[in-house]
C-alpha cells in the first residue's frame, strides 16, 4: 500500500457551551448552533475517525493502524504504545465558557478507567475582545480551600483566570484546574482520552431544565492544588519548526510557512499538520494537496520526504 497524506470525517459534538465559528471560521459542516468541537484525529471509542480522502476512504484509522501499525504510527511510537493512537486532536468553539475541569494523570486513570491521563495543550486561533482561560490557582491551595469555595459557590476567587490571544498557547499537565472561556476558538491537542471530571458547571442547564454531572469527590484525588505555569513563549521563526511544548506525550512545533520547504522524518513517529492560519499545499510522490485553515492532516510514519508550500500558520505534532 502506498500511502499518502490523510485526512478524516470531522466528529461534531454539540455541547451545551457550543456555537457556529467552526462553520464560520474553520469551514466545518456543522448542521447545530451548539457544536462545541470538531473531533479531528481520535480512536476513542464510538468515535474512530473515518479517511476522507484518496485510496483509503472509508478505512477507520483503527484498520490502518492494524493493518500497517509501523507505516502509521512509526518504529518507536508502534514500540511504546502496541496498536493505539496515542493523541486526539480537536478544534473547540466556546461560545460560552466550559464548565471548570480537571483530568487525572496516566497512573489514576489506568487504575479508575482503563485509560491514559489527559495531558493537553491549547493553542489559541481566536479570541473575542476580553476573552479568558481559567488555568490552576491563584496562590497554592489545599483540598479543604477548595471544597470550602465550591460550596460557597465562589470557586472562580481562587482561581486563576488570564486574558488570551491569537496564537497564545498554554499547556496543561494533568491535574490542572481549567476552563475554555466564552469567545474562544482552540486547537487542542491531548493524549487519547476522554476523561473528565467536571467541578462546577455555574449552574447551568440544558434545553430540558437538567444540570450535567459534577465529579466532586472523583476530583479530589486528581487536582494538583498548587499554583502553575501553563503559558508558553515561543519563537515564530519563518519556515523552521519553532519548539512550543516538548514533553513525552508529544512535540508540537509553530511553523511559519512562507514559501517552500522540504522536510524529513526518520520514520520513528507519524507527523500531525494543523493549520490554524492560511493555506499551503504538502508535495509528495509526484502530487501536490491543498489544505486551508481549520484542515487536519496525519502524515503516515512512511512518508519520510515532502515539501510543504504556500502561506500558513501550522502546528506540526509528533511523538519525540
Amino acid at each position: 500500500m502506498k500511502l499518502y497524506p490523510l485526512q478524516f470525517e470531522p466528529i461534531l459534538k454539540e455541547r451545551i457551551w457550543g456555537g457556529e465559528k467552526l462553520k464560520t471560521l474553520l469551514h466545518k459542516p456543522i448542521t447545530s448552533n451548539i457544536t462545541g468541537e470538531s473531533w479531528e484525529l481520535s480512536t476513542v471509542e464510538g468515535d474512530v475517525s473515518i479517511v476522507a480522502n484518496g485510496e483509503l476512504k472509508g478505512k477507520s484509522l483503527t484498520e490502518l493502524i492494524n493493518s500497517f501499525p509501523d507505516e502509521i504510527l512509526g518504529t518507536a511510537v508502534h514500540t511504546r504504545f502496541g496498536k493505539q493512537f496515542p493523541l486526539l486532536f480537536k478544534y473547540l468553539d466556546a461560545r460560552e465558557d466550559l464548565s471548570i475541569q480537571v483530568h487525572p494523570n496516566d497512573e489514576l486513570a489506568k487504575k479508575r478507567h482503563n485509560s491514559f491521563g489527559k495531558t493537553e495543550m491549547w493553542y489559541i486561533m481566536q479570541a473575542d475582545d476580553n476573552a479568558r482561560i481559567i488555568v490552576g490557582f491563584k496562590e497554592n491551595s489545599n483540598a479543604e480551600e477548595y471544597l470550602e469555595n465550591l460550596e460557597n459557590k465562589s470557586l472562580l476567587s481562587i482561581l486563576d483566570d488570564v486574558k488570551v490571544k491569537s496564537g497564545d498557547v498554554f499547556f496543561l499537565e494533568t491535574g490542572t484546574v481549567h476552563a475554555i472561556g466564552a469567545g474562544l476558538v482552540v486547537a487542542e491537542i491531548q493524549q487519547t482520552s476522554d476523561i473528565t471530571y467536571r467541578l462546577y458547571d455555574f449552574d447551568r442547564v440544558d434545553a430540558n431544565g437538567n444540570t450535567r454531572e459534577l465529579h466532586v469527590d472523583l476530583a479530589l484525588e486528581a487536582i494538583n492544588y498548587n499554583k502553575v505555569e501553563t503559558k508558553k513563549s515561543y519563537t515564530t521563526n519563518s519556515n523552521q519548526s519553532n519548539t512550543v511544548v516538548d514533553c513525552p506525550y508529544f512535540t508540537t512545533n509553530f511553523i511559519p510557512l512562507d514559501g517552500a520547504i522540504s522536510v524529513s522524518k526518520s520514520g520513528e513517529s507519524f507527523t500531525v499538520y494543523m493549520c490554524v492560519e492560511g493555506s499551503f499545499e504538502i508535495e509528495y510522490n509526484h502530487s501536490k494537496i491543498q489544505y486551508t485553515k481549520g484542515d487536519t492532516v496525519l502524515i503516515p510514519a512512511a512518508m519520510n520526504a515532502f515539501i510543504l508550500n504556500g502561506k500558513a500558520s501550522i502546528l506540526e505534532i509528533y511523538i519525540s
